[in-house]
């Protein structure tokens, strides 16, 4: 919800602590054991385990945020303008876009329970005098049915839907990043929102510009500082019943708009999908990585992950 203001999450990592697979213990660090530091920094569990993480920290409490929704049929002219908003909008305003079925309990008015809608969730994380009139583009839009955006502390808004998503459910994640959303991309968008399969599955699009773009592709193992948005297609139900549905949707929606990505998705919101779309995951940087995981795990014991493996 802060990466357009202040980066990624390993952007602002300074060190870790590990257990390594022989059993041996180190701290990795731009200092020390660069070439480990650089590795855990987008390379999943592959390389040991992380007992700790020293962050660098930044003073956020009190932010203005929450979600604005809109009717499904005016999703298309949402998406295009908050495409457009988000691309050129001070840093210190986020945004990610998504399509949601509304559940059916408060805060949400009864008279909009269970529909399909097209929903901004938004954080601002600049002075909050300032807020209500860098929002007033957004609401001069197009007045959503739904607004629910204002002063917020930080770590309610970042755990506003957890009741929604209580342990125990299935889900079938699918991810892709893009450099643009394309008019023909919009219009696939609209076509597999309008199938939301349960009530839980959704699709989010992420902005991963602003800050994120001030470090190069090669600067961390997450290379796509290239791309502006990070989507991810998620079936999810509690229900094991609906799994075969929830999963051809989502596997039918990440099939049709692959073709506009920027070929790879981020590793975090991926199943187990072969050899082939972790390399993707990473680009030009697989190659440095797998090194790497010859140095520190020559025998691949951290297997259970989007798995890198040794150059032998």
């Amino acid at each position: 919800m802060v990466s357009r203001t202040l980066g990624l999450t390993i952007d602002n990592l300074l060190s870790v602590d590990m257990v390594l697979a022989d059993g041996s213990f180190v701290t990795a660090s731009a200092e020390d054991h660069a070439d480990l530091f650089w590795a855990v920094r987008g390379g999943g569990g592959n390389f040991g385990v992380v007992t700790s993480f020293l962050f660098q920290l930044h003073p956020i409490s009190t932010v203005y945020g929450g979600p604005m929704l809109w009717p499904l049929e005016q999703a298309a002219d949402v998406m295009k303008f908050w495409r457009d908003f988000i691309l050129n909008a001070p840093e210190e305003i986020n945004g990610w876009f998504g399509f949601v079925t509304v559940p059916p309990a408060p805060p949400f008015p009864e008279q909009f329970h269970l529909q399909k809608m097209c929903v901004i969730v938004w954080c601002y994380s600049g002075a909050l005098d300032k807020a209500d009139e860098l929002f007033k583009p957004i609401r001069a839009f197009r007045a959503p049915a739904m607004d629910i955006a204002g002063p917020i502390p930080w770590p309610a808004l970042q755990s506003l839907f957890d009741a929604l998503y209580p342990k125990g459910l299935q889900w079938y994640w699918k991810a892709d990043f893009f450099k643009d959303l394309s008019e023909k991309a919009i219009d696939l968008h609209l076509k597999y929102s309008a199938q939301l399969p349960t009530m839980h599955s959704t699709m989010h699009l992420y902005p991963i510009n602003g800050a994120v773009h001030r470090a190069s592709t090669s600067d961390t193992a997450f290379s796509f500082r290239d791309a502006n948005f990070a989507e991810v297609i998620v079936g999810v139900d509690p229900d094991p019943a609906n799994n075969e549905r929830m999963i051809q949707w989502a596997r039918d929606y990440w099939m049709a708009l692959h073709p506009y990505s920027a070929g790879g998705g981020y590793i975090n919101m991926m199943m187990d999908e072969g050899t082939d779309n972790v390399k993707a995951a990473y680009r030009d940087n697989y190659a440095r990585l797998a090194q790497i995981k010859a140095t520190y795990d020559p025998s691949n014991l951290f297997h259970v992950n989007q798995n890198i493996k040794p150059t032998r």
